[in-house]
């Protein structure tokens, strides 16, 4: 059996460990490759958002509401809370005709360290437009409003929003209603917990399917990647990187989903110890390994995914006291 590791150095030893646990399917559910044990139950985290948004789009509220690409792509995002995020979440609210206080997720300051000191620096006010997560939650009022459901309570488990989310999650991911998991996530929605092989085969699925309404969510997502996270983020770095070969997500404590819709495989990957520096270079790194399998050649280095390739660690002097490396292996079927 492989194992797949990813460890902080620190002179020539090793100072810290994050298991990985992989699976990689393609969108019949069949092994592709993957290590560890797939049957754990996974919370997807912001992986799920474009499921959370299929309900909407499959019962037309892209022409009802007059939505674009944009706003499709940021439902889907975990995003940075630039301008141009909370702008693109605005023209949501503005489309649906509700407010930012209608919004059950809490401001916060951005994902990116960057992007959040020139936040403190210019004393933002951190609303819910801020949040990464205000997208995913404009589009659930939306499909609130649009199926003439209660707003209130639109984000917990019990309410119709959250029923046809559930639904659509279940089919998705081939494990039914009775394989679902629940629990509250950090902007407030209800949060869903599957298999990882269940994960894996979504995204899989996600990225090659021609029911429509996936369709317009992945050629949304491919369309703009700086939406779906910003400045500094590596869903963003890696979605430019290969344009329209890949689409990427990040979920909170460790977890990555991604899908190469050309070869109609979907990754999952889950950080057993929840890190978020170790999952970002954990992905780069698993991607490359199935991606240089299944494609030899195509991903040329890919240089705009440098920093999270096997990075040096400094210290405050900016002198190198070690590196973090993947080591191990992936199973391939």
């Amino acid at each position: 059996m492989a194992d797949l590791i990813l460890v902080d150095t620190r002179g020539n030893r090793v100072e810290s460990r994050h298991r990985l646990t992989v699976a990689v399917v393609d969108a019949d559910g069949r092994p592709v490759a993957g290590v560890g044990d797939w049957s754990q139950t996974t919370f997807w985290r912001s992986t799920a958002k474009p499921f959370q948004l299929m309900p909407l789009v499959a019962r037309g509220g892209v022409d009802h509401f007059g939505l674009r690409t944009e706003e499709l792509a940021l439902a889907c995002a975990s995003h940075n809370g630039e301008a141009l995020h909370q702008e693109v979440a605005a023209r949501w609210l503005a489309a649906t005709g509700l407010s930012e206080s209608d919004l059950s997720c809490g401001g916060h300051r951005s994902l990116d360290p960057k992007v959040a000191d020139e936040m403190v620096r210019s004393g933002a006010t951190l609303g819910p437009l801020a949040s990464n997560c205000s997208g995913n939650h404009a589009a659930m009022l939306a499909l609130a409003q649009l199926a003439e459901w209660p707003l209130g309570g639109y984000q917990s488990v019990g309410h119709p929003v959250q029923d046809a989310v559930a639904a659509t999650i279940a089919d998705w991911s081939g494990v039914g209603m009775d394989g679902l998991v629940w629990g509250i996530d950090g902007c407030t929605a209800a949060a869903v917990a599957t298999r990882l092989d269940g994960l894996a085969l979504a995204w899989a699925r996600l990225g090659a399917s021609q029911d429509p309404a996936a369709a317009t969510i992945r050629e949304a997502m491919l369309a703009h990647p700086y939406l779906i996270a910003g400045r500094g983020r590596l869903d963003t770095a890696m979605m430019q990187a290969w344009p329209g070969g890949i689409l990427v997500k990040v979920g909170a404590e460790g977890v990555y989903a991604a899908a190469l819709p050309t070869r109609r495989v979907g990754i999952a990957l889950k950080v057993e110890d929840g890190d978020m520096r170790a999952a970002a270079i954990a992905m780069v790194g698993v991607m490359e390994r199935v991606v240089e399998r299944l494609m030899p050649g195509e991903t040329s280095r890919w240089p705009e995914l440098d920093p999270w390739r096997e990075p040096v660690i400094y210290n405050t002097r900016g002198e190198p006291t070690g590196r973090t490396e993947l080591r191990g292996a992936l199973d391939f079927a």
